[in-house]
């Protein structure tokens, strides 16, 4: 595949996950009463459910991992799937929508930054001059689009709470700072492996954690008076935990295991601005309202950003040695 086709390939799976990822931000807001550790158990018992026909369908590429390849399934399941999503649920549901999806939304400049200083061996460096400008545009659209969104709070905030949402916010950031780079260390490291494969792997893998997550809910409680297994709206609950699971988690993993395989990670890092794309426009739809002047020139902003960044391409060390 010519440069050009990989870059062109993995921005259109970067941008389908970006979509798929977008759903799990309005989860929390559609289930206000359902505490954070039930969202996130209940999506990723959902996820290991329907990972297991995937999984049977492709027995033969699934039996081909190893011991080692089960384990590092497992620590990207609990890092990048469960406590992540524990934590950006919690951060929704204190501090409402903007805040989290702002801080989430540094994650394009966070991973491009932690990319560019950790794996230029491999993916060839950036240089900070050519990676500046991109970087900067997102930024400042982040910026606009989130200042926009915090106006809309109501008077009377517990800021506390605030607070809190804030610092959960800034957990999930480190969770998914940390996911696909190590994500995209096991499939540059086995390039005959299937993406679809390792979605599923981490799927089952998931599931196992997940069942003791709802096995520690059902006999400690959620720490309040709530109707477990499947509180006050069981339809919406088991509704959305499995379209999520489906579509959020195992697609949306696919898809960006496809775009990994395709971009350097300083690139693909940037793509997931695509997430903070989608989870505004939800966020818009949901409340029926049209974005407000900064909000779409924050949004002009992130595109920019993401198109600049595609135009640089990286230097291998050993022709930037050479150069020097």
């Amino acid at each position: 595949m010519t440069h050009r086709a990989a870059l062109l390939s993995g921005t259109a799976f970067a941008l389908a996950a970006g979509l798929m990822w977008g759903l799990v931000f309005i989860a929390p807001l559609l289930l206000p009463a359902y505490p954070a550790a039930l969202l996130s158990v209940g999506r990723y018992l959902a996820f290991g459910l329907i990972a297991l026909p995937l999984a049977w369908l492709d027995r033969q590429r699934i039996a081909e991992l190893t011991r080692a390849d089960w384990r590092e399934a497992a620590r990207l399941a609990l890092v990048g799937n469960l406590l992540y999503y524990l934590l950006l649920a919690a951060a929704i549901q204190r501090a409402g929508g903007p805040l989290p999806t702002m801080i989430i939304g540094t994650l394009p400049v966070v991973i491009a930054v932690t990319s560019n200083l950790r794996d230029a061996r491999r993916d060839g460096r950036l240089p900070w001059a050519r990676l500046a400008p991109s970087l900067a545009l997102i930024a400042a659209g982040i910026a606009l689009v989130n200042r926009a969104e915090l106006q809309q709070l109501q008077p009377g905030t517990d800021l506390g709470r605030y607070a809190t949402g804030a610092l959960l916010a800034v957990g999930a950031v480190a969770c998914w700072t940390w996911y696909p780079i190590r994500n995209a260390d096991w499939l540059r490291n086995h390039p005959g492996r299937s993406p679809s494969t390792w979605a599923t792997a981490q799927g089952i893998a998931t599931l196992p954690l997940a069942a003791i997550g709802a096995i520690g809910l059902a006999l400690f409680g959620t720490g309040g008076d709530f109707a477990l297994p499947f509180g006050p709206t069981p339809g919406r609950f088991i509704a959305l935990m499995f379209a999520i699971g489906l579509f959020a988690s195992w697609l949306g993993t696919l898809c960006w295991n496809e775009a990994s395989q395709r971009l350097p990670t300083t690139l693909s890092g940037q793509l997931i601005v695509f997430e903070t794309l989608s989870a505004l426009a939800y966020a818009f739809m949901l409340r029926g309202q049209a974005p407000a002047p900064g909000t779409l020139v924050g949004v002009a902003l992130l595109v920019a950003g993401v198109a600049w960044a595609l135009r640089a391409r990286p230097t291998p060390i050993a022709a930037e040695a050479h150069a020097g």
